[in-house]
Protein backbone atom coordinates (compact mmCIF):
# COMPACT_ATOMS: atom_id res chain seq x y z
CA UNK A 1 0.00 0.00 0.00
CA UNK A 2 2.81 2.38 0.84
CA UNK A 3 6.52 2.07 0.20
CA UNK A 4 8.71 1.90 3.27
CA UNK A 5 12.43 1.75 3.80
CA UNK A 6 13.89 -1.71 3.40
CA UNK A 7 16.81 -1.12 5.75
CA UNK A 8 16.32 -1.03 9.51
CA UNK A 9 17.81 2.10 11.00
CA UNK A 10 19.21 1.88 14.50
CA UNK A 11 17.28 -1.27 15.39
CA UNK A 12 17.14 -2.02 19.09
CA UNK A 13 19.29 -4.78 20.52
CA UNK A 14 17.12 -7.27 22.43
CA UNK A 15 18.74 -8.84 25.49
CA UNK A 16 16.65 -11.00 27.83
CA UNK A 17 13.44 -9.16 27.07
CA UNK A 18 14.99 -5.70 27.12
CA UNK A 19 16.70 -3.50 24.61
CA UNK A 20 19.17 -0.68 24.73
CA UNK A 21 17.77 2.14 26.82
CA UNK A 22 19.35 5.06 24.98
CA UNK A 23 20.05 4.51 21.29
CA UNK A 24 22.63 6.78 19.73
CA UNK A 25 20.08 8.96 17.97
CA UNK A 26 18.35 9.73 21.28
CA UNK A 27 21.42 10.37 23.41
CA UNK A 28 21.03 14.13 22.97
CA UNK A 29 18.15 16.31 21.88
CA UNK A 30 18.05 17.17 18.19
CA UNK A 31 17.32 20.63 16.93
CA UNK A 32 13.90 21.07 15.38
CA UNK A 33 14.33 23.77 12.76
CA UNK A 34 10.83 23.31 11.38
CA UNK A 35 9.12 23.83 14.72
CA UNK A 36 8.84 26.97 16.82
CA UNK A 37 7.74 26.13 20.35
CA UNK A 38 5.90 28.72 22.41
CA UNK A 39 4.60 28.51 25.94
CA UNK A 40 0.93 27.49 26.17
CA UNK A 41 0.89 26.23 29.73
CA UNK A 42 -2.28 25.77 31.74
CA UNK A 43 -2.89 25.74 35.47
CA UNK A 44 -2.63 21.95 35.51
CA UNK A 45 0.20 21.70 32.99
CA UNK A 46 2.30 24.87 33.25
CA UNK A 47 5.28 23.60 31.22
CA UNK A 48 3.24 22.77 28.14
CA UNK A 49 4.50 24.27 24.87
CA UNK A 50 2.78 24.49 21.48
CA UNK A 51 3.88 24.58 17.85
CA UNK A 52 2.43 23.97 14.40
CA UNK A 53 3.69 21.95 11.46
CA UNK A 54 2.69 22.09 7.81
CA UNK A 55 2.27 18.72 6.09
CA UNK A 56 0.99 17.72 2.66
CA UNK A 57 -2.72 17.02 2.37
CA UNK A 58 -1.69 14.23 0.00
CA UNK A 59 1.61 12.67 1.03
CA UNK A 60 2.10 11.29 -2.49
CA UNK A 61 2.21 14.93 -3.65
CA UNK A 62 4.51 16.53 -1.05
CA UNK A 63 4.64 19.90 -2.81
CA UNK A 64 0.89 20.15 -3.26
CA UNK A 65 -1.73 21.58 -0.90
CA UNK A 66 -0.53 21.89 2.68
CA UNK A 67 -2.48 21.56 5.92
CA UNK A 68 -1.40 22.43 9.46
CA UNK A 69 -1.04 20.15 12.47
CA UNK A 70 -1.22 21.54 16.01
CA UNK A 71 1.42 20.07 18.33
CA UNK A 72 2.12 20.26 22.05
CA UNK A 73 5.18 19.35 24.08
CA UNK A 74 6.38 18.91 27.62
CA UNK A 75 10.16 19.04 27.13
CA UNK A 76 12.56 16.64 28.81
CA UNK A 77 14.55 17.91 31.77
CA UNK A 78 16.93 15.02 32.50
CA UNK A 79 20.43 14.63 31.14
CA UNK A 80 19.48 11.20 29.89
CA UNK A 81 17.27 11.82 26.87
CA UNK A 82 15.26 9.03 25.27
CA UNK A 83 13.67 10.96 22.43
CA UNK A 84 10.11 12.05 21.69
CA UNK A 85 7.13 10.18 23.14
CA UNK A 86 4.09 10.81 20.94
CA UNK A 87 0.74 10.32 22.70
CA UNK A 88 -2.74 9.89 21.25
CA UNK A 89 -6.10 9.62 23.07
CA UNK A 90 -8.01 7.76 20.36
CA UNK A 91 -11.23 8.61 18.63
CA UNK A 92 -10.60 8.89 15.75
CA UNK A 93 -11.15 12.57 16.31
CA UNK A 94 -9.62 13.00 19.75
CA UNK A 95 -7.41 15.99 20.52
CA UNK A 96 -4.06 15.02 22.00
CA UNK A 97 -2.73 18.43 22.99
CA UNK A 98 -3.69 18.27 26.67
CA UNK A 99 -2.93 14.54 26.91
CA UNK A 100 0.77 15.37 26.61
CA UNK A 101 0.53 17.39 29.81
CA UNK A 102 -1.38 14.63 31.58
CA UNK A 103 1.05 11.88 30.58
CA UNK A 104 4.11 13.94 31.47
CA UNK A 105 2.70 14.82 34.89
CA UNK A 106 1.36 11.35 35.71
CA UNK A 107 4.34 9.19 34.80
CA UNK A 108 7.01 8.93 37.49
CA UNK A 109 9.00 12.16 37.36
CA UNK A 110 12.31 10.45 36.69
CA UNK A 111 10.80 8.65 33.68
CA UNK A 112 8.88 11.57 32.20
CA UNK A 113 11.95 13.79 32.53
CA UNK A 114 13.77 11.63 29.96
CA UNK A 115 11.27 12.26 27.16
CA UNK A 116 9.85 15.09 25.16
CA UNK A 117 6.19 14.18 25.54
CA UNK A 118 4.51 15.21 22.30
CA UNK A 119 0.77 15.67 21.84
CA UNK A 120 -0.89 16.42 18.53
CA UNK A 121 -4.26 17.10 17.00
CA UNK A 122 -4.49 14.73 14.03
CA UNK A 123 -5.41 16.19 10.66
CA UNK A 124 -8.81 17.84 10.74
CA UNK A 125 -9.02 17.82 14.54
CA UNK A 126 -9.22 20.66 17.03
CA UNK A 127 -6.55 23.29 16.52
CA UNK A 128 -5.17 21.66 13.38
CA UNK A 129 -6.23 23.47 10.22
CA UNK A 130 -8.53 23.04 8.50
CA UNK A 131 -10.66 21.56 11.28
CA UNK A 132 -13.68 19.72 9.89
CA UNK A 133 -17.22 20.23 11.14
CA UNK A 134 -19.67 18.70 8.70
CA UNK A 135 -22.98 19.61 10.32
CA UNK A 136 -22.98 21.76 13.47
CA UNK A 137 -25.66 20.79 15.95
CA UNK A 138 -26.13 17.29 14.51
CA UNK A 139 -26.63 15.89 18.01
CA UNK A 140 -28.86 18.67 19.32
CA UNK A 141 -31.74 17.28 21.38
CA UNK A 142 -34.28 15.89 21.06
CA UNK A 143 -33.35 13.31 18.42
CA UNK A 144 -35.55 10.48 17.18
CA UNK A 145 -35.68 7.37 19.35
CA UNK A 146 -32.69 5.22 18.39
CA UNK A 147 -34.69 1.99 18.33
CA UNK A 148 -36.46 1.95 14.93
CA UNK A 149 -39.62 0.32 16.25
CA UNK A 150 -41.73 1.92 13.51
CA UNK A 151 -41.00 2.70 9.84
CA UNK A 152 -41.36 6.40 10.63
CA UNK A 153 -38.65 6.28 13.32
CA UNK A 154 -36.33 4.35 11.04
CA UNK A 155 -36.95 6.81 8.20
CA UNK A 156 -36.20 9.78 10.47
CA UNK A 157 -32.91 8.27 11.60
CA UNK A 158 -31.95 7.28 8.07
CA UNK A 159 -32.60 10.79 6.86
CA UNK A 160 -30.37 12.17 9.59
CA UNK A 161 -27.52 9.83 8.64
CA UNK A 162 -27.87 10.59 4.92
CA UNK A 163 -27.96 14.32 5.58
CA UNK A 164 -24.77 14.15 7.62
CA UNK A 165 -22.91 12.22 4.93
CA UNK A 166 -24.13 14.64 2.28
CA UNK A 167 -23.10 17.66 4.36
CA UNK A 168 -19.58 16.26 4.71
CA UNK A 169 -19.35 15.61 0.99
CA UNK A 170 -20.70 19.04 0.09
CA UNK A 171 -18.33 20.92 2.43
CA UNK A 172 -15.17 18.82 2.20
CA UNK A 173 -15.15 16.93 -1.10
CA UNK A 174 -11.47 17.79 -1.66
CA UNK A 175 -10.41 16.81 1.85
CA UNK A 176 -12.34 13.62 2.64
CA UNK A 177 -10.16 11.27 0.54
CA UNK A 178 -7.23 12.25 2.78
CA UNK A 179 -8.91 11.95 6.17
CA UNK A 180 -7.96 8.41 7.13
CA UNK A 181 -5.63 6.43 9.34
CA UNK A 182 -2.87 5.98 6.76
CA UNK A 183 -2.67 9.73 6.14
CA UNK A 184 -2.60 10.38 9.90
CA UNK A 185 0.24 7.87 10.25
CA UNK A 186 2.19 9.64 7.51
CA UNK A 187 1.61 12.88 9.43
CA UNK A 188 3.13 11.22 12.49
CA UNK A 189 6.24 10.45 10.50
CA UNK A 190 6.37 14.08 9.39
CA UNK A 191 6.24 15.04 13.07
CA UNK A 192 9.10 12.62 13.76
CA UNK A 193 11.16 14.21 10.98
CA UNK A 194 10.42 17.74 12.20
CA UNK A 195 11.52 16.73 15.70
CA UNK A 196 14.85 15.56 14.29
CA UNK A 197 14.38 12.03 15.61
CA UNK A 198 15.35 8.89 13.74
CA UNK A 199 12.85 6.90 15.80
CA UNK A 200 9.86 7.70 17.97
CA UNK A 201 8.35 6.32 21.12
CA UNK A 202 4.56 6.08 21.00
CA UNK A 203 1.78 5.70 23.58
CA UNK A 204 -1.80 5.38 22.31
CA UNK A 205 -5.16 4.62 23.85
CA UNK A 206 -8.19 3.10 22.11
CA UNK A 207 -8.23 4.01 18.39
CA UNK A 208 -4.74 5.30 19.12
CA UNK A 209 -3.68 1.65 19.38
CA UNK A 210 -4.70 1.08 15.77
CA UNK A 211 -2.97 4.31 14.76
CA UNK A 212 0.21 3.09 16.48
CA UNK A 213 -0.01 -0.40 14.99
CA UNK A 214 -0.45 1.02 11.49
CA UNK A 215 2.49 3.38 12.02
CA UNK A 216 4.58 0.41 13.12
CA UNK A 217 3.54 -1.52 10.02
CA UNK A 218 4.41 1.26 7.57
CA UNK A 219 7.51 2.48 9.42
CA UNK A 220 8.84 -0.40 11.55
CA UNK A 221 12.38 0.96 11.44
CA UNK A 222 11.11 4.20 12.99
CA UNK A 223 9.68 2.58 16.13
CA UNK A 224 11.71 2.61 19.34
CA UNK A 225 9.06 1.88 21.97
CA UNK A 226 5.36 1.25 21.46
CA UNK A 227 2.65 1.21 24.16
CA UNK A 228 -0.91 0.29 23.16
CA UNK A 229 -3.62 0.58 25.84
CA UNK A 230 -7.16 -0.80 25.28
CA UNK A 231 -6.46 -2.45 21.98
CA UNK A 232 -8.57 -2.22 18.82
CA UNK A 233 -9.12 -5.49 16.96
CA UNK A 234 -7.55 -4.63 13.59
CA UNK A 235 -9.23 -7.59 11.89
CA UNK A 236 -12.70 -6.09 12.40
CA UNK A 237 -12.29 -2.47 11.32
CA UNK A 238 -14.75 -1.01 11.51
CA UNK A 239 -18.20 -2.54 10.95
CA UNK A 240 -17.57 -5.83 12.76
CA UNK A 241 -15.78 -4.09 15.62
CA UNK A 242 -18.82 -1.90 16.23
CA UNK A 243 -21.14 -4.89 16.38
CA UNK A 244 -18.79 -6.58 18.85
CA UNK A 245 -18.93 -3.48 21.05
CA UNK A 246 -22.69 -3.78 21.42
CA UNK A 247 -22.52 -7.07 23.34
CA UNK A 248 -19.72 -5.77 25.56
CA UNK A 249 -21.49 -2.50 26.38
CA UNK A 250 -24.63 -4.42 27.29
CA UNK A 251 -22.55 -6.46 29.73
CA UNK A 252 -21.20 -3.26 31.25
CA UNK A 253 -24.74 -1.87 31.61
CA UNK A 254 -25.77 -5.06 33.44
CA UNK A 255 -22.74 -4.68 35.70
CA UNK A 256 -23.89 -1.16 36.51
CA UNK A 257 -27.35 -2.51 37.39
CA UNK A 258 -25.73 -5.03 39.75
CA UNK A 259 -23.69 -2.25 41.35
CA UNK A 260 -26.84 -0.18 41.91
CA UNK A 261 -28.49 -3.22 43.50
CA UNK A 262 -25.50 -3.63 45.82
CA UNK A 263 -26.01 -0.06 46.98
CA UNK A 264 -29.76 -0.21 47.54
CA UNK A 265 -29.29 1.57 50.87
CA UNK A 266 -28.14 4.63 48.95
CA UNK A 267 -30.23 4.56 45.79
CA UNK A 268 -33.43 2.78 46.94
CA UNK A 269 -33.88 1.09 43.57
CA UNK A 270 -34.04 -2.47 44.86
CA UNK A 271 -31.69 -5.40 45.34
CA UNK A 272 -32.57 -7.40 42.20
CA UNK A 273 -30.46 -6.27 39.20
CA UNK A 274 -33.04 -7.59 36.72
CA UNK A 275 -35.81 -5.54 38.31
CA UNK A 276 -33.56 -2.48 38.39
CA UNK A 277 -32.84 -2.99 34.69
CA UNK A 278 -36.59 -3.09 34.06
CA UNK A 279 -36.90 0.26 35.85
CA UNK A 280 -34.16 1.69 33.62
CA UNK A 281 -35.98 0.63 30.46
CA UNK A 282 -39.24 1.95 31.88
CA UNK A 283 -37.47 5.28 32.40
CA UNK A 284 -36.30 5.12 28.81
CA UNK A 285 -39.83 4.48 27.55
CA UNK A 286 -41.19 7.38 29.60
CA UNK A 287 -38.51 9.76 28.31
CA UNK A 288 -39.29 8.75 24.74
CA UNK A 289 -42.76 10.18 25.32
CA UNK A 290 -41.79 13.12 27.53
CA UNK A 291 -38.11 14.18 27.45
CA UNK A 292 -36.67 15.37 30.73
CA UNK A 293 -36.19 19.12 30.75
CA UNK A 294 -37.33 19.13 27.14
CA UNK A 295 -34.00 17.67 26.02
CA UNK A 296 -33.29 14.21 27.46
CA UNK A 297 -35.30 11.79 25.37
CA UNK A 298 -34.60 8.10 24.83
CA UNK A 299 -31.63 8.68 22.52
CA UNK A 300 -30.13 11.27 24.87
CA UNK A 301 -30.61 8.91 27.83
CA UNK A 302 -28.49 6.30 26.05
CA UNK A 303 -25.84 8.93 25.37
CA UNK A 304 -25.87 9.89 29.06
CA UNK A 305 -25.36 6.37 30.38
CA UNK A 306 -22.91 5.24 27.68
CA UNK A 307 -19.90 6.82 29.47
CA UNK A 308 -20.55 4.45 32.37
CA UNK A 309 -19.61 1.65 30.01
CA UNK A 310 -16.24 3.29 29.40
CA UNK A 311 -15.43 4.18 33.00
CA UNK A 312 -17.15 3.01 36.17
CA UNK A 313 -16.04 6.15 37.98
CA UNK A 314 -19.14 7.73 36.46
CA UNK A 315 -21.49 5.18 38.02
CA UNK A 316 -22.23 7.12 41.23
CA UNK A 317 -23.34 10.18 39.25
CA UNK A 318 -25.47 8.12 36.87
CA UNK A 319 -27.02 6.17 39.73
CA UNK A 320 -28.03 9.37 41.51
CA UNK A 321 -29.70 10.68 38.35
CA UNK A 322 -31.45 7.35 37.81
CA UNK A 323 -32.67 7.19 41.42
CA UNK A 324 -33.89 10.78 41.43
CA UNK A 325 -35.98 10.21 38.31
CA UNK A 326 -37.48 6.87 39.43
CA UNK A 327 -37.86 7.58 43.12
CA UNK A 328 -38.66 11.28 43.26
CA UNK A 329 -39.79 12.12 39.71
CA UNK A 330 -36.99 14.68 39.78
CA UNK A 331 -35.51 15.24 36.33
CA UNK A 332 -32.89 17.83 37.32
CA UNK A 333 -30.05 15.39 38.10
CA UNK A 334 -30.73 13.55 34.83
CA UNK A 335 -30.54 16.78 32.84
CA UNK A 336 -27.34 17.68 34.70
CA UNK A 337 -25.84 14.27 33.91
CA UNK A 338 -26.73 14.73 30.24
CA UNK A 339 -25.10 18.16 30.22
CA UNK A 340 -21.96 16.77 31.89
CA UNK A 341 -21.54 13.49 30.02
CA UNK A 342 -23.46 13.60 26.75
CA UNK A 343 -24.14 17.08 25.41
CA UNK A 344 -22.13 17.69 22.24
CA UNK A 345 -20.43 21.07 21.88
CA UNK A 346 -18.50 22.51 18.92
CA UNK A 347 -15.46 20.39 19.76
CA UNK A 348 -17.72 17.34 19.81
CA UNK A 349 -19.15 18.25 16.41
CA UNK A 350 -15.60 18.42 15.08
CA UNK A 351 -14.60 15.16 16.73
CA UNK A 352 -17.59 13.31 15.27
CA UNK A 353 -16.89 14.71 11.81
CA UNK A 354 -13.38 13.24 11.96
CA UNK A 355 -14.62 10.01 13.51
CA UNK A 356 -16.94 9.38 10.60
CA UNK A 357 -14.50 10.67 7.98
CA UNK A 358 -11.76 8.30 9.14
CA UNK A 359 -13.86 5.24 9.83
CA UNK A 360 -15.93 5.53 6.67
CA UNK A 361 -12.79 5.93 4.54
CA UNK A 362 -10.59 3.37 6.29
CA UNK A 363 -12.50 0.24 5.34
CA UNK A 364 -15.53 -1.12 3.53
CA UNK A 365 -18.94 -0.65 5.12
CA UNK A 366 -22.15 -2.27 3.89
CA UNK A 367 -23.86 0.07 1.44
CA UNK A 368 -27.11 -1.90 1.60
CA UNK A 369 -29.18 -0.71 4.55
CA UNK A 370 -30.96 -4.05 4.65
CA UNK A 371 -27.75 -5.62 5.99
CA UNK A 372 -27.45 -3.00 8.72
CA UNK A 373 -31.09 -3.55 9.67
CA UNK A 374 -30.76 -7.35 9.83
CA UNK A 375 -27.45 -7.34 11.69
CA UNK A 376 -28.45 -4.77 14.27
CA UNK A 377 -31.85 -6.27 15.04
CA UNK A 378 -30.09 -9.61 15.57
CA UNK A 379 -27.62 -8.06 18.00
CA UNK A 380 -30.33 -5.95 19.69
CA UNK A 381 -32.24 -9.12 20.60
CA UNK A 382 -29.34 -10.10 22.86
CA UNK A 383 -27.83 -6.72 23.69
CA UNK A 384 -30.42 -3.93 23.67
CA UNK A 385 -28.59 -1.26 25.66
CA UNK A 386 -26.71 0.57 22.89
CA UNK A 387 -26.99 -1.50 19.73
CA UNK A 388 -29.16 0.90 17.78
CA UNK A 389 -27.52 3.98 19.26
CA UNK A 390 -24.20 2.65 17.97
CA UNK A 391 -25.71 1.76 14.61
CA UNK A 392 -27.00 5.29 13.99
CA UNK A 393 -23.73 6.78 15.22
CA UNK A 394 -21.96 4.92 12.41
CA UNK A 395 -24.78 4.94 9.86
CA UNK A 396 -23.37 7.82 7.75
CA UNK A 397 -20.79 5.28 6.54
CA UNK A 398 -23.57 3.52 4.60
CA UNK A 399 -23.93 6.67 2.51
CA UNK A 400 -20.40 8.10 2.62
CA UNK A 401 -19.38 10.17 -0.42
CA UNK A 402 -15.91 8.63 -0.81
CA UNK A 403 -14.89 5.09 -1.65
CA UNK A 404 -13.06 2.95 0.90
CA UNK A 405 -9.45 1.96 1.40
CA UNK A 406 -8.27 -1.52 2.29
CA UNK A 407 -7.69 -2.11 6.02
CA UNK A 408 -4.04 -2.41 7.01
CA UNK A 409 -2.74 -5.83 8.02
CA UNK A 410 -0.75 -4.81 11.09
CA UNK A 411 0.98 -8.19 11.56
CA UNK A 412 4.60 -7.34 12.29
CA UNK A 413 7.76 -9.25 13.09
CA UNK A 414 10.16 -6.32 12.72
CA UNK A 415 9.59 -4.44 15.96
CA UNK A 416 11.46 -4.09 19.25
CA UNK A 417 9.53 -5.16 22.35
CA UNK A 418 5.99 -3.74 22.42
CA UNK A 419 3.80 -3.35 25.53
CA UNK A 420 0.04 -3.94 25.42
CA UNK A 421 -2.48 -3.18 28.19
CA UNK A 422 -6.01 -4.58 28.30
CA UNK A 423 -8.85 -4.92 30.81
CA UNK A 424 -10.80 -8.16 30.59
CA UNK A 425 -14.15 -6.34 30.74
CA UNK A 426 -13.39 -3.44 28.39
CA UNK A 427 -16.48 -2.68 26.31
CA UNK A 428 -15.18 -0.23 23.71
CA UNK A 429 -12.29 -2.50 22.69
CA UNK A 430 -13.26 -6.00 23.84
CA UNK A 431 -10.57 -8.29 25.23
CA UNK A 432 -10.17 -10.52 22.19
CA UNK A 433 -8.76 -7.60 20.20
CA UNK A 434 -5.75 -7.36 22.49
CA UNK A 435 -5.15 -11.11 22.24
CA UNK A 436 -5.32 -10.82 18.46
CA UNK A 437 -2.81 -7.95 18.34
CA UNK A 438 -0.53 -9.75 20.80
CA UNK A 439 -0.33 -12.60 18.28
CA UNK A 440 0.11 -10.27 15.31
CA UNK A 441 2.92 -8.22 16.88
CA UNK A 442 5.48 -10.96 17.38
CA UNK A 443 7.59 -9.16 19.95
CA UNK A 444 4.76 -7.84 22.10
CA UNK A 445 3.93 -8.45 25.75
CA UNK A 446 0.34 -8.34 27.03
CA UNK A 447 -0.44 -7.03 30.52
CA UNK A 448 -4.02 -7.79 31.56
CA UNK A 449 -6.11 -6.09 34.22
CA UNK A 450 -8.06 -9.10 35.49
CA UNK A 451 -11.66 -8.13 36.19
CA UNK A 452 -11.01 -4.62 34.94
CA UNK A 453 -14.03 -2.94 33.42
CA UNK A 454 -12.68 0.30 32.08
CA UNK A 455 -11.42 1.51 28.73
CA UNK A 456 -8.05 3.19 29.12
CA UNK A 457 -6.38 1.65 32.15
CA UNK A 458 -2.76 2.73 32.48
CA UNK A 459 -2.12 6.02 34.29
CA UNK A 460 -5.63 5.64 35.73
CA UNK A 461 -4.71 4.78 39.31
CA UNK A 462 -3.68 1.09 39.09
CA UNK A 463 -0.15 0.98 40.53
CA UNK A 464 0.53 -2.51 39.17
CA UNK A 465 -0.20 -1.48 35.58
CA UNK A 466 1.71 1.76 35.97
CA UNK A 467 4.77 -0.09 37.27
CA UNK A 468 4.95 -2.09 34.04
CA UNK A 469 4.55 1.09 31.99
CA UNK A 470 7.25 2.94 33.93
CA UNK A 471 9.75 0.07 33.67
CA UNK A 472 9.21 -0.19 29.93
CA UNK A 473 9.64 3.52 29.32
CA UNK A 474 12.63 3.65 31.66
CA UNK A 475 14.73 0.88 30.11
CA UNK A 476 12.65 -1.19 27.69
CA UNK A 477 11.84 -3.99 30.13
CA UNK A 478 8.70 -5.98 29.36
CA UNK A 479 7.23 -9.00 31.16
CA UNK A 480 7.52 -12.33 29.36
CA UNK A 481 5.57 -15.50 30.17
CA UNK A 482 5.58 -17.27 26.83
CA UNK A 483 1.81 -17.63 27.05
CA UNK A 484 -1.24 -15.68 25.92
CA UNK A 485 -0.82 -13.25 28.81
CA UNK A 486 2.55 -12.04 30.08
CA UNK A 487 1.48 -10.35 33.31
CA UNK A 488 -1.73 -9.95 35.30
CA UNK A 489 -2.77 -7.06 37.53
CA UNK A 490 -5.83 -7.09 39.77
CA UNK A 491 -8.53 -4.56 38.93
CA UNK A 492 -9.19 -1.58 41.12
CA UNK A 493 -12.22 -1.93 43.40
CA UNK A 494 -15.58 -0.67 42.21
CA UNK A 495 -16.40 2.94 43.06
CA UNK A 496 -18.39 3.86 46.15
CA UNK A 497 -21.44 6.11 46.21
CA UNK A 498 -20.56 9.77 46.04
CA UNK A 499 -20.37 10.42 49.76
CA UNK A 500 -17.31 8.21 50.03
CA UNK A 501 -15.72 8.34 46.58
CA UNK A 502 -12.03 7.60 46.99
CA UNK A 503 -9.35 9.99 45.84
CA UNK A 504 -7.92 7.19 43.69
CA UNK A 505 -10.68 7.81 41.16
CA UNK A 506 -9.62 11.39 40.46
CA UNK A 507 -6.76 10.45 38.15
CA UNK A 508 -9.03 8.08 36.27
CA UNK A 509 -11.65 10.79 35.92
CA UNK A 510 -9.07 13.18 34.48
CA UNK A 511 -7.82 10.59 32.01
CA UNK A 512 -11.30 9.59 30.85
CA UNK A 513 -12.22 13.21 30.38
CA UNK A 514 -9.31 13.43 27.94
CA UNK A 515 -10.08 10.15 26.17
CA UNK A 516 -13.74 10.94 25.60
CA UNK A 517 -16.29 8.39 24.42
CA UNK A 518 -17.06 6.41 21.29
CA UNK A 519 -13.29 6.08 20.91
Amino acid sequence: MRKRAAVLCGAAVIVAGTFTAVPAEASAPHSAPKLTWKGCGTTNYPTLQCASLKVPLDHTNPHGQQITLALSRVPHTAKKYQGPLLVNPGGPGGSGLTLAGFVASTLPKEVAAQYDVIGFDPRGVGKSKPALTCKPGYFNPVRPDSVPSTPAIEKANLQRAKSFAKACGDKYADLLPYINTISAVQDMDSIRHALGAQRINYFGYSYGTYLGAVYAKLFPERVRRLVLDSVVDPTGVWYEDNLAQDYAFNDRHLAFMAWVAKHHATYKLGTDPAKIEAKWYAMRAALAKKPAGGKVGAAELEDTFLPGGYYNGYWPYLAEAFAAYVGDKNTDPLVEAYDNFAAVDAAGDNSYSIYTSVQCRDADWPRDWEQWRDDNWAVYAKAPFMTWSNAWYNAPCAFWPTDSLEPVDVANGELPPVLLFQATGDAATPYHGAVTVHRMLHNSSLVVEQGGQNHGISLSGNACLDKHLAKYLADGTVPRSGGEVDAVCDALPDPKPLSSTSSASSRGTTLHGLLGFRG
